[in-house]
């Protein structure tokens, strides 16, 4: 049967129950990919016309037009159409298990701690992908990144949450020098380092970190794009990472640090109001831009809905929500 791979517009010949993510590797046809198991988001792809299986649920099910779907977990069962990310933009990181020792668990904010780890191996990643940590059998929940693979260590941002299971754990018992598990990479809102096209960043709260990693990457490559970071807080006693923001401004001639405090915040001194506010009055139309929007699931989705309407394609829109659970 025929497999049509847009936006290549090559077509090819398959058999029923190929594994969609092995077909393209064998025609090879660029595709990102990383933990093989359906849980990194990173061969992200979207199906346009026909029916495939998706694996690894309690029943395989037909998926509707449109969906989309991970490439390592999707077999073809009829002819159909495939949308693949930009093969410009292709990173293959090995999902990994390392150990890590801590290093450090600092104050960032009244309820933010920065955690410092030393891998015993380096893992690589993307700018902007996350990790999930191990304390114990009981306490895992994922994090992102705040620097690059190249550092010597991991660097992590938790929000303690009231009553939370694992940040409480990270909070009140975990010590320096206690073991970690990390696996990783995942995740598929990370840097794209092609292109000039102007950056729009949106970090609600910790959603910092992984939007740390993305400009430090984008230095780190030479890329001399126009960044916007918009930073979205509730109160004043949230703000952290300014002072990082200004020394990579230094360093990145074209970016611009705008913090927007919800309520209480002192006009005089940082924007009042809504993140996404913030950004409607500062661009009429972002048509041509990329945005990267990372943080609480509300402020993702109202972001993602701005940026939408204000001409950025959705295949340029990279978000990564943090929801709450097993925090």
């Amino acid at each position: 049967m025929e497999v049509l791979i847009q936006p290549l517009n090559r077509i090819l010949q398959v058999e029923a129950g190929d594994n969609l993510l092995e077909v393209l590797r064998a025609a090879q046809i660029p595709m990102s990919y990383s933990c093989l198991a359906g849980r990194c988001g990173t061969c992200r792809c979207r199906l346009v016309d026909g029916e495939v299986l998706e694996g690894g649920q309690a029943q395989q099910h037909p998926l509707g037009e449109g969906d989309h779907i991970l490439a390592c977990r999707t077999f073809i069962t009829e002819p159909c159409t495939i949308e693949i990310p930009e093969p410009d933009e292709v990173v293959v990181h090995p999902a990994r298990i390392i150990k890590a020792t801590v290093l450090a668990i600092e104050d960032l904010t009244h309820d933010i701690k920065r955690l410092v780890l030393k891998p015993a191996k380096r893992i690589e990643f993307s700018p902007g992908q996350y990790a999930q940590l191990q304390f114990t059998a009981e306490h895992v929940r994922p994090y992102s990144m705040a620097g690059l693979d190249s550092d010597d260590t991991l660097e992590f941002h938790v929000r303690l949450v009231p009553d939370g299971r694992v940040t409480g754990y990270i909070a009140q018992q975990l010590k320096v020098g206690d073991a970690v598990k990390v696996s990783g990479p995942l995740g598929s809102a990370f840097l794209r380092r092609k292109g000039e096209m102007p950056i729009l960043c949106v970090a609600g709260g910790t959603g910092l970190a992984p939007i740390l990693s993305i400009v430090r990457g984008a230095i780190a490559a030479g890329m001399a794009n126009p960044i916007h970071i918009y930073v979205g807080v509730r109160s004043p006693r949230d703000i952290y990472g300014l002072d990082w923001l200004q020394q990579l401004q230094r360093d990145h001639p074209a970016m611009k640090v705008h913090a927007v405090v919800t309520s209480g915040g002192d006009p005089r001194v940082h924007r009042c109001g809504m993140v996404t506010d913030a950004i409607e009055q500062d661009f009429p139309d972002l048509t041509g831009w990329r945005a990267y929007l990372c943080g609480s699931p509300p402020m993702v989705e109202a972001a993602t809905v701005l940026a939408r309407r204000k001409g950025i394609d959705p295949r340029h829109v990279y978000a990564d929500a943090f929801y709450a659970q097993g925090t």
